[in-house]
C-alpha cells in the first residue's frame, strides 16, 4: 500500500507538472501560482541534494524529486517569460524580475528553515504539506485574480488533488501524523472548491 501510494502521487504530481509547462507555452502564460512554484523548487532541489549525498530517503522518491524539480524549472520558464503580463503596466520588467528573484530567495530560505528547525526527515514532510495547502489556496487565488479559468485546468485540478490526497492517506492515516492528517484534509478541501470552479466556468462556456 505505501508503495502504491507513493507512486500513485509521484505519476500525478508528474501530470500536473507536465500540463503546466504545456500550458505556459501554449497559451503564453504560467500555469503553476508563482509563491508556490519557488516553494516547490526550493523544496524539490534542497531535499533531492540532501537525498543525493547522505543517501537518505529511497530511490522512487529521489527518482520522483528530481523529475519535479526538472520540470519546475520548465515551468519557471514560463513564468518569467510570460508573467509579466500579468502585472501592472506603469512596472518595469525590470521591476518584475527584481521582484521574482527575491521570491526564489525567500522561498528557498524558508526551506532551509525548516530544515534548520525540524531536521531532515520531519522538515520535509512538513514543509511538503505546508506548501502543498498553500498552493490548494493560491490556485484558488489565481482563479479569482484572472477572472476564469484562463491558463488553468482540470488536469492540473484533479491530479493536484489525487497527487496530494495520496500522501494524506499514507503519512496522515495509516502512519498517524496528525500535523499531517489536519494540513491534508484542508488541502483536499480547497482542492475540491477548486475544482468545482473550473467545472463550474467549463459548464458556463458550454
Amino acid at each position: 500500500m505505501d508503495l502504491f501510494l507513493t507512486l500513485l502521487s509521484g505519476l500525478c504530481w508528474i501530470v500536473v507538472y507536465v500540463e503546466c509547462a504545456r500550458i505556459g507555452f501554449k497559451y503564453k502564460t504560467y500555469a503553476m501560482p508563482a509563491f508556490a512554484l519557488s516553494l516547490n523548487i526550493g523544496w524539490e532541489a534542497l531535499y533531492s541534494y540532501i537525498d543525493v549525498t547522505e543517501g537518505a530517503g529511497n530511490k522512487v522518491m529521489l527518482s520522483f524529486s528530481v523529475s519535479w524539480l526538472l520540470l519546475d524549472i520548465v515551468i519557471a520558464y514560463t513564468y518569467f517569460r510570460y508573467g509579466k503580463k500579468y502585472w501592472p503596466e506603469k512596472f518595469s520588467r525590470g521591476g518584475f524580475i527584481a521582484w521574482s528573484i527575491l521570491m526564489f530567495i525567500m522561498s528557498f530560505s524558508v526551506q532551509l528553515l525548516f530544515l534548520r528547525e525540524f531536521g531532515a526527515h520531519a522538515g520535509k514532510g512538513y514543509s511538503a504539506f505546508f506548501l502543498n495547502l498553500l498552493m490548494s489556496v493560491l490556485f484558488i487565488d489565481m482563479f479569482i485574480k484572472r477572472k476564469g479559468g484562463d491558463g488553468q485546468s482540470l488536469v492540473i485540478a484533479v491530479n493536484k488533488w489525487i497527487g496530494s490526497l495520496a500522501p494524506t492517506v499514507l503519512y496522515g492515516l495509516i502512519e498517524y501524523n496528525f500535523f499531517i492528517l489536519v494540513i491534508g484534509g484542508f488541502c483536499a478541501a480547497y482542492d475540491l472548491i477548486y475544482i468545482a470552479l473550473l467545472v463550474k466556468t467549463r459548464s458556463g462556456r458550454a
